[in-house]
C-alpha cells in the first residue's frame, strides 16, 4: 500500500487514549497497526519493552513482527522489535508468568500442556473425579467411554476458566451441576498443583490472578507499559479483557482491532461482546472509533455480495444492534468486467465432481490461472466423507490437494507401515488380542491396525529387498517376548532403528520429494515421544511392557485416531504450489486466495449451547446476559459465510451437489443468493479473460538461537534437517539435563548475589536448590539422572562456588537476553555480566564440560570466540556497556585454570556476522550437505542407525 487513506490515517495517528478500530474484509488492518506502530517509535519515542500489541495466532504474531521490524530497517531507526511484548496472550502471558514466577504456584521447569495433553492428563486422574455428586452433569453418562468424559469435564473446566468464573461461589451453588463443575475446578487446580503443570486455559488466568493479588507488581507493569494493541479483538474472551483493562492502566492507552462481522469462535469460549461493548467502558466520548471499510483485496462483485448478504440479515433484536453497522465498498480502481461471483452448483442428475473437475481444467486451460495454489475450497469441515470424496476425485484426477486437516494421517502409507512394523516387534500383541476378542472385548481400532497396517507391511516383507528388514524384525520380536530385565532403548528407540531400513530410509531421503512423509514420520516421533512422557517410559521394562503396549496402541493412539491429527501446515507457506488447498472456513480466516469455492451450502444454523451454558450465562457470569441465547446460532453461521465469501480476490464460486427434499442443497438460507448467480457453464468465455492474482508469499522472519541453531548445524547439518528442520523428537539424552541443571543451579547463585544475599550461598541450600530445579526438570522432561551423577553436578557448581572464595562482588547480571535483528532473520541467546576494570563489564559463557585442549578442540573454541563477540556486540548496542573481555568457564575443570579468556576486539564482528548470514542462507535454502560424518557427534545421536546406512553423497 502506498500510502494511507484517510481513516487509516486517523488510526495511525492516534496515540492517547481508547481507540476501537473496526477493520472489514481485506481493509489493510495490518498494514494500519505496523504504520500506527512506527509512528508511536517515530513520533512518540516508544520504548520497545514498553510496548505490548497482541495477536491472535502464533503466525499472525510472526508476520507482525517480521512486517515491522523490516520497516524498522528500512526507516533506520534505533529499535529491536525482539523486545516488545508482542505475541498471542498465551505468549505474552507466558512471558509475565516465566519474569515473576517466584510471585505464582509454579515452580521452575513447569510442565505446560496442549489440548491433547489436558485430556490425556484428566483421562489419567478420571478417578479422582468420581465421588463427586452431580459429576455425570460434567463428565456425561456413566456409560459413556473415559475419552469421551475427559473431553467433557476438559471443555466445562476450561469454560471456568475463560470466564474467570468464580469457583467459591460454583461450589456453594444449590444447583447439583453447578456445585460439581466448582467441585471438579477444585481437584483439577489442586493436581496442576502437584503436577506443577498448566493448561492453555489456565495461562491467562494465571497471570490474571498474579497481577489482581500482587498490586506493586502490576504497578510496575502498568507504568512500564505505554501502549497496549490487540488484534482479532472480536474473539477475545473474558479473561481475557480482564487482563487488558487491568494492564492498561490509567494511562487507558488501549488500542482495539476487529471485525464483529467475522466473529467465529464462540465454541472456543470467545465472546463477540467484548468488541461491541467496547466503547462502553469509558466515559462517553473518551472512546475514538474509527471504520475501515474500504476494500483493497475483492473484485466490486465480490464485495458487494457478501456486503448484501451481511447487511440483509435482522440483527435488531429488542433495540439493539448485535452488528456495527457498515458498508463495506472497493477500491477505486479499474476492474475487469465479470462475473466475478458465479454458480458450480450442479444440477441434479449430474457429477458434482465431474463439473467441478471441469471447470477448474477450463480455468486452467483456456483462462489465466498459472497455478493450482491460487485455487482455494473452503468447507465447514474438511473431514466430511462428502468433502474427503471430492478431494480424492481430484487427485485421481491429476489435481494435487493440500488439506493438512482433512484427518489423512492415519491413512498416509508411511504410518500405516510403522504401525504395522510396530505390531511385528511386539509379537504379544495380537495373541492378546485375540484372547480379548473371545471374551467380547474388541475395539474398532484393532481392524484398522490389521487391516490398513499389518496386511500392506506383510505384503511388503514378502518383497526379497526388505530379507534384512525381515531379520531384524525376527530378532526384535524374540528379545521381547523373552525380556527379563530392561532393555537397551524405548519405543522410541525402536522407530529410530526401524529408519535404517531401505522400506522406511527412502522416505527420508532430501531429494526425492517426500517432505510429507518426513513431516509425518517426524509428528510419529513426536507422539512417541509424548506417549513414553506421559507414561514414564524411559526403557522397556517387562513388568509394565504389557500394559505399555495396551496404553499405546489401544488408547494412546486409538484417541489420536478418533480425534484426527493434523499434518503439518508451513507458517510461512499457506497455499503450497501446485495443490488446490481445501480448508476448513475457520482456517481460511484472515488468509485470501485468487479463486474461492465455497461448499457446504447445504449447512444450516445449529444450536450449540447446552442447559448448563444457560444457567452459567443468567446466574454465574460476571456481566449479565449479553446476545440472545436463542439467536446465536443464526448470528454464528452468518458470521461463519460472510468470512468464506470474503477470503477471494478475483472470482468467488458457490458449490455444490444439488439437492432436493431432506439434505437439500442448497439449505434455503442460501437459495435467496444462489438463484441470482449464473452457472459457470453460461460464462464460459468470459471466465475465460478473467486475470487472477498470483498468491501473496508469507514474509515471516524466523528465529535461530547461537546455540540450539547455529552450533548445531555447524556440528552436523544432517542432525539439523532432521531434529530443527523437520522436528523429529530425539531420543533425549542425560547429558542435556545434566547441562541445564547446572546453569540453573549457577542462576539460582547468581540471583542470590544480586539481591545482596551473598549469606544464603551456603553448601547446603545450594543442594538444596539443585534438587528442587532436578526435580522439576525430571518432572517436565520425564529423564533421570542417578545419585553418582547429580553428585558430580553438584561438583560442578561447587568447584565454581569454591573459586570464588566468596567474594561475588563482580556479579553483575545472569542470563541476559540478547537479540540481533538483521534484515531475513533474528538471531537470540543469553549470557552473564561480571563487572570489568574502569567500569566496563565481562561477559561470562557456562560450560558443563571439561576444558578442551587448545590445540586439538581449536575450531570448537573458535566457534566459542565468535558467537561471544556477537553477544558483545550486541550487549554493547542494546545496554550501551563497554565491553572489554569475554569467557568461557568450563565448570568441569578440576586441575588447571577454568576458564578460557579473550579481550574483546571489534575489527572481526563484520566477519562473524557474515558468517552467521552464510549459515542462515543455508539452512533457509535446505543445503544441509556434509564434507564427512561428524564421528563424535554421531555416538550419542537418535538417528545413528539411518545415518550408518544411508548412501553419503559429500560434498567438496
Amino acid at each position: 500500500m502506498a500510502s494511507p487513506n484517510k481513516y487509516q490515517q486517523q488510526a495511525i495517528a492516534h496515540h492517547k487514549g481508547p481507540l476501537l478500530i473496526i477493520a472489514g474484509p481485506g481493509s489493510g488492518k495490518t498494514y494500519t497497526l505496523v504504520e500506527r506502530i512506527i509512528n508511536l517509535i517515530n513520533k512518540h519515542g516508544a520504548v520497545a519493552d514498553r510496548l505490548l500489541v497482541v495477536t491472535f495466532t502464533e503466525k499472525a504474531a510472526q508476520e507482525l513482527k517480521t512486517r515491522i521490524s523490516n520497516r524498522i530497517l528500512e526507516l533506520g531507526i534505533d529499535f529491536n522489535v525482539n523486545e516488545m511484548y508482542l505475541g498471542t496472550f498465551h505468549s505474552i502471558c507466558l512471558r509475565i508468568l516465566e519474569e515473576h514466577r517466584e510471585f505464582t504456584r509454579l515452580k521452575r521447569s513447569f510442565v505446560l500442556m496442549d489440548q491433547f495433553d489436558q485430556q490425556y492428563f484428566l483421562y489419567q486422574n478420571l478417578r479422582e473425579f468420581r465421588d463427586i455428586e452431580g459429576i455425570e452433569h460434567i463428565q456425561g453418562e456413566h456409560k459413556l467411554p473415559a475419552w469421551v468424559k475427559s473431553e467433557n469435564l476438559m471443555s466445562w473446566l476450561n469454560k471456568a476458566s475463560e470466564e474467570a468464573l468464580d469457583v467459591e461461589v460454583l461450589c456453594q451453588s444449590p444447583d447439583i451441576a453447578i456445585k460439581a463443575l466448582g467441585d471438579s475446578y477444585c481437584i483439577y487446580q489442586a493436581l496442576l498443583s502437584k503436577n506443577n503443570a498448566l493448561d492453555f486455559s489456565c495461562i491467562q488466568l494465571e497471570t490474571y490472578l498474579l497481577l489482581r493479588e500482587n498490586p506493586s507488581l502490576l504497578g510496575e507493569l502498568q507504568e512500564k507499559l505505554d501502549y497496549l494493541m490487540v488484534d482479532e479483538y472480536q474473539d477475545t474472551n473474558t479473561i481475557q479483557e480482564k487482563l487488558l483493562f487491568l494492564l492498561m492502566g490509567q494511562k487507558k492507552n488501549l488500542c482495539v482491532v476487529g471485525d464483529d462481522d467475522q466473529a467465529l469462535y464462540r465454541f472456543r469460549g470467545a465472546t463477540v461482546r467484548n468488541i461491541l461493548e467496547f466503547p462502553q467502558n469509558f466515559p462517553s466520548g473518551d472512546c475514538q472509533q474509527i471504520r475501515l471499510s474500504t476494500n483493497y483485496r475483492s473484485h466490486p462483485e465480490i464485495v458487494n455480495f457478501y456486503d448484501t448478504y451481511m447487511g440483509d440479515k435482522p440483527w435488531l433484536r429488542e433495540g439493539i444492534n448485535y452488528r456495527y453497522p457498515k458498508n463495506i465498498v472497493a477500491r477505486d480502481d479499474n476492474f475487469p468486467d465479470g462475473p466475478t461471483v458465479i454458480s458450480a452448483i450442479t444440477p441434479e442428475g449430474d457429477d458434482w465432481h465431474q463439473d467441478v473437475y471441469q471447470l477448474l481444467m477450463h480455468l486452467r486451460d483456456n483462462g489465466k490461472l498459472k497455478d493450482w495454489n491460487q485455487v482455494a475450497f473452503l468447507f465447514r469441515s474438511v473431514k466430511s466423507d462428502k468433502v474427503k470424496a471430492l478431494a480424492q476425485s481430484l487427485e485421481d484426477k491429476g489435481i494435487p490437494v493440500y488439506s493438512p486437516r482433512a484427518n489423512l494421517f492415519f491413512e498416509r502409507e508411511e504410518i500405516r507401515l510403522v504401525l504395522g512394523l510396530f505390531h511385528l516387534v511386539f509379537p504379544m500383541v495380537l495373541p492378546d488380542r485375540k484372547n480379548r476378542t473371545e471374551e467380547g472385548k474388541a475395539i474398532p481400532i484393532w481392524k484398522y491396525y490389521e487391516q490398513h497396517c499389518i496386511a500392506p507391511l506383510l505384503e511388503e516383507l514378502g518383497k526379497p529387498e526388505q530379507i534384512e528388514l525381515v531379520k531384524w524384525c525376527k530378532k526384535k520380536a524374540h528379545e521381547h517376548i523373552n525380556l527379563t530385565k530392561n532393555a537397551d532403548s524405548s519405543f522410541l528407540g525402536i522407530f529410530y532403528d526401524i529408519l535404517q531400513f531401505p522400506l522406511f530410509a527412502r522416505y527420508l531421503d532430501q531429494d526425492n520429494g517426500h517432505l510429507r512423509a518426513q513431516r509425518n514420520l517426524a509428528q510419529f516421533s513426536r507422539m512417541l515421544g509424548k506417549f513414553e512422557y506421559l507414561h514414564r517410559v524411559s526403557v522397556l521394562n517387562p513388568k509394565y511392557l504389557d500394559a505399555n503396549l495396551r496404553d499405546l496402541f489401544d488408547n494412546f493412539i486409538r484417541f489420536l485416531h478418533e480425534g484426527g491429527i493434523d499434518e503439518y501446515e508451513d507458517m510461512s507457506e499457506y497455499a503450497p504450489s501446485g495443490c488446490v488447498s481445501f480448508l476448513t472456513i475457520h482456517q481460511s480466516k484472515g488468509l485470501e486466495f485468487p479463486i474461492v469455492f465455497v461448499g457446504s451450502l447445504e449447512a444450516t444454523p445449529r444450536k450449540q449451547y447446552t442447559e448448563l451454558d444457560e444457567i452459567i450465562e443468567n446466574q454465574y457470569l460476571a456481566k449479565k446476559s449479553f446476545e440472545p441465547l436463542e439467536d446465536t446460532k443464526y448470528f454464528d453461521f452468518w458470521r461463519l459465510y460472510y468470512t468464506a465469501f470474503s477470503r477471494p480476490q478475483n472470482l468467488l464460486v458457490l458449490t455444490g451437489q444439488e439437492k432436493s427434499g431432506h439434505g437439500k442443497t442448497p439449505s434455503h438460507h442460501f437459495t435467496e443468493y444462489t438463484e441470482k448467480l449464473t452457472y459457470w457453464r453460461s460464462v464460459k468465455s468470459e471466465l475465460s479473460s478473467l486475470e487472477f492474482e498470483s498468491v501473496k508469499d508469507v514474509n515471516i522472519k524466523k528465529e535461530y538461537a547461537f546455540t540450539s541453531h547455529i552450533t548445531l548445524f555447524e556440528t552436523c547439518a544432517e542432525q539439523y534437517r532432521l531434529f530443527k528442520d523437520l522436528e523429529f523428537q530425539p531420543v533425549k539424552a542425560s547429558p542435556m539435563l545434566f547441562g541445564t541443571l547446572i546453569h540453573e543451579t549457577l542462576e539460582d547463585i547468581h540471583k542470590m548475589a544480586i539481591r545482596g544475599q551473598e549469606s544464603q550461598i551456603t553448601r547446603a541450600n545450594i543442594q538444596s536448590w539443585l534438587m528442587e530445579n532436578y526435580q522439576n526438570l525430571a518432572n517436565r522432561e520425564r529423564m533421570y539422572l542417578g545419585e553418582s551423577t547429580l553428585g558430580a553436578a553438584l561438583q560442578h557448581v561447587m568447584r565454581y562456588v569454591d573459586r570464588k572464595g566468596g567474594d561475588w562482588s563482580d556479579i553483575k547480571e545472569t542470563e541476559v537476553d540478547i537479540s540481533l535483528v538483521k534484515g531475513r532473520y533474528v538471531l537470540t541467546g543469553s549470557v552473564d555480566l561480571i563487572k570489568g576494570s574502569d567500569g566496563t563489564v565481562e561477559l561470562v559463557d557456562f560450560k558443563s564440560e571439561r576444558k578442551p585442549d587448545m590445540e586439538r578442540d581449536k575450531e570448537r573454541i573458535l566457534h566459542h570466540k565468535r558467537q561471544l563477540e556477537i553477544y558483545a556486540h550486541l550487549v554493547e548496542e542494546r545496554y550501551g556497556y563497554q565491553v572489554s573481555k569475554m569467557h568461557l568457564y568450563f565448570t568441569g575443570e578440576t586441575n588447571g585454570l577454568p576458564n578460557i579468556s579473550f579481550n574483546k576486539a571489534s575489527g572481526t564482528i563484520d566477519k562473524t556476522v557474515a558468517e552467521f548470514d552464510r549459515i542462515v542462507d543455508r539452512i533457509e535454502n535446505k543445503d544441509f550437505s556434509l564434507k564427512a560424518r561428524p564421528d563424535k557427534t554421531c555416538v550419542d545421536c537418535s538417528a545413528r542407525a539411518y545415518c550408518d546406512k544411508k548412501n553419503w553423497k559429500f560434498c567438496n
